[in-house]
C-alpha cells in the first residue's frame, strides 16, 4: 500500500474528503505549496460539495487540477461515507483520475499512540446492535486489522474513542478521547501504508451485506390460485 508521501510524488495534488464524524472535513494536499483544510458541521449532503468549492476557490485551483482523491472509507457514519464515494464516482465519470481510500480508526489510532507516550490501546467506534468496531494498537505503534466485536468481547485494555463520531450505545466502561483533526492527523502519516487503491469508492463494510429471498413457494401459491 502506498505511504501519503508516495501519494504525493505520483499525483502532486490530492483531494482529502472525509465525512465520518459529524464533521466534514475537506483537504487540499500539494507538493508545491501549503496544505489546505476546511472543516464544516453541515449535513454531508451539502457540506462535502460547498466545503470542497470553497477551498478549491482559496488555493487559485480547479476540481480538474486534482489529479487524485483521498476518502476515508469509514468506519463513522455510514450515510456521509456513502455521499463521499458518490460525489468522487460522479466527478471520475467527468474527469478519470485515481483514488485511494483510508480507515478512520486506523490513522486516529496511530496519530493518538504517536503523540501520547506511545502505549498500546484500542480505537474503537460504534457498529450498532451492541456491537463495536475495534483496531487494537500495539505498544511499538503496530496497527491489526479492524474487527467488529459485541461487547463482552471488547478488548480489556484502555479504550480509546475518535472526538465527534457518534454513539448510540454506551460503551461498557470509560473511555478516552483522541483527536479526529485530520490537519494535525495526515502530516504524521507520511511514511506509514495507511492508504490502499480504491477503483469503486464505497464504504467498508466488515462483509458483504447479505439480502433474504423470497420463497418460490409463495409464487407458486399465487399461481395455483389462478388456475
Amino acid at each position: 500500500m502506498p505511504s501519503l508521501s508516495q501519494l504525493l510524488t505520483n499525483h502532486r495534488s490530492l483531494l482529502v474528503l472525509d465525512a465520518a464524524s459529524v464533521q466534514v472535513q475537506i483537504g487540499l494536499l500539494r507538493v508545491d505549496a501549503p496544505s489546505l483544510w476546511r472543516t464544516t458541521t453541515e449535513e454531508a449532503g451539502t457540506g462535502i460539495f460547498t466545503s470542497s468549492a470553497v477551498l478549491l476557490q482559496e488555493a487559485g485551483a480547479r476540481l480538474d487540477d486534482v489529479e487524485a482523491f483521498v476518502f476515508c472509507e469509514g468506519p463513522g457514519s455510514m450515510l456521509g461515507v456513502r455521499t463521499i464515494a458518490m460525489a468522487i464516482r460522479t466527478w471520475q465519470v467527468l474527469k478519470p483520475r485515481a483514488c485511494y481510500s483510508y480507515q478512520s480508526l486506523a490513522v486516529a489510532g496511530h496519530f493518538e499512540w504517536a503523540q501520547n507516550s506511545r502505549r498500546s490501546f484500542s480505537i474503537i467506534a460504534d457498529a450498532r446492535r451492541d456491537t463495536w468496531h475495534q483496531q487494537q494498537i500495539g505498544a511499538d505503534g503496530h496497527v491489526l486489522p479492524l474487527k467488529r466485536v459485541p461487547v463482552a468481547k471488547l478488548d480489556s485494555g484502555e479504550l480509546v474513542m475518535p472526538e465527534h463520531f457518534r454513539a448510540w450505545a454506551t460503551p461498557p466502561r470509560p473511555v478516552v478521547t483522541c483527536s479526529y483533526d485530520l490537519a494535525k492527523i495526515f502530516p504524521a502519516l507520511c511514511g506509514g501504508d495507511f492508504f490502499r487503491t480504491a477503483d469503486a469508492p464505497e464504504a467498508f463494510q466488515h462483509e458483504a451485506p447479505e439480502y433474504k429471498k423470497s420463497p418460490a413457494q409463495i409464487h407458486s401459491l399465487l399461481t395455483a390460485d389462478k388456475k
